[in-house]
């Protein structure tokens, strides 16, 4: 692949998701580009490139952006963050809003689905406290082919050893040849939704909880600002926002604190701890765009919640 169209991609995708591809990143774009090109007949990614850079190729970028979201996602990964929302967030939510009796989270990079559907496995799991109380669970994800996959909620035999207590297999998959499917009434328990970080999310409401993990790693300074930003909009005062183990709220925006004790958790700043008259939000985005730069599908990881 020459220089200028190694550059041509790492422009395009930028604007259509937020991915920022380093010089040494040339090997991965190539070896999972080549099976676009040869699924269009294209001789190589040269005629690739050359394509999507015409009028009227929307779905050939848009298999572009979804094969360079491939998502990496396993069950209860990482484990601390599903532990602080069944231990400390939980717990919260169903005091603060036993009243309203409902809440909501938003798992903003879906991939697969084994986020959402990890929550909703311990929300079942606490039933007998959770009682009547509702809970809705929104995975997001820019890539179609990873939403599609997590609405079936099957995976592979390797994909439910990762991570996955066998007693929760036995519990809650039912096996189909050397497959296993996620139990109807887990799977009822989310809700799917095709989303770019990079656009306007406003119209999703308010969530009490964001997971928005290892996303953010994928992103440049100033996106991360944006993104940041908006997802503050979206949580009330004493919502949550959990982050990836690589990921934080420091040196981007002044509107997020750490949770006392609760690694890659944070919360809105509390006004007394504020310095006087600082704003919620960093300076270089006090009014963060709420449009796609350019183009824009993304590479869901981008809001994918796509990881690699």
């Amino acid at each position: 692949m020459m220089t200028s169209e190694y550059d041509f991609l790492k422009k395009f995708l930028k604007s259509r998701s937020g991915l920022v591809l380093s010089d040494e990143k040339q090997y991965l774009v190539e070896s999972r580009l080549m099976p676009v090109a040869r699924r269009h007949s294209l001789n190589g990614l040269s005629e690739l490139i050359l394509a999507i850079s015409k009028p009227g190729s929307m779905s050939m970028q848009n298999d572009v952006v979804e094969a360079m979201t491939t998502n990496e996602s396993f069950f209860f990964r990482d484990k601390s963050p599903f532990e602080n929302f069944r231990n400390v967030m939980l717990p919260h939510l169903l005091e603060a809003r036993k009243t309203r009796r409902s809440a909501r989270i938003w798992c903003a990079a879906a991939s697969t689905g084994q986020e959402p559907y990890s929550l909703s496995m311990y929300l079942k799991e606490d039933k007998a406290k959770i009682g009547t109380f509702r809970f809705e669970i929104l995975g997001t994800d820019i890539s179609t082919e990873v939403l599609e996959k997590a609405r079936t909620g099957i995976y592979s035999q390797f994909e439910v050893q990762r991570g996955l207590p066998i007693q929760m297999l036995l519990k809650y998959f039912s096996q189909q040849g050397e497959l296993w499917q996620m139990a109807p009434e887990i799977r009822a328990m989310v809700q799917w939704r095709k989303l770019n970080l990079l656009e306007n999310f406003s119209h999703l409401g308010e969530f009490d909880v964001v997971f928005c993990r290892n996303v953010l790693i994928y992103f440049d300074q100033q996106t991360k600002i944006d993104v940041l930003n908006r997802i503050y909009r979206q949580l009330p005062d004493d919502g949550f926002l959990v982050l990836g183990a690589a990921e934080t709220v420091v040196g981007l925006t002044d509107g997020f604190e750490p949770y006392p004790n609760l690694r890659g958790v944070y919360r809105k700043k509390q006004a007394a701890s504020r310095p006087a008259g600082s704003s919620s939000f960093s300076r270089s985005t006090a009014k963060p765009s709420t449009t796609p730069s350019k183009t824009r599908p993304t590479i869901q990881a981008l809001a994918t919640g796509s990881r690699f």
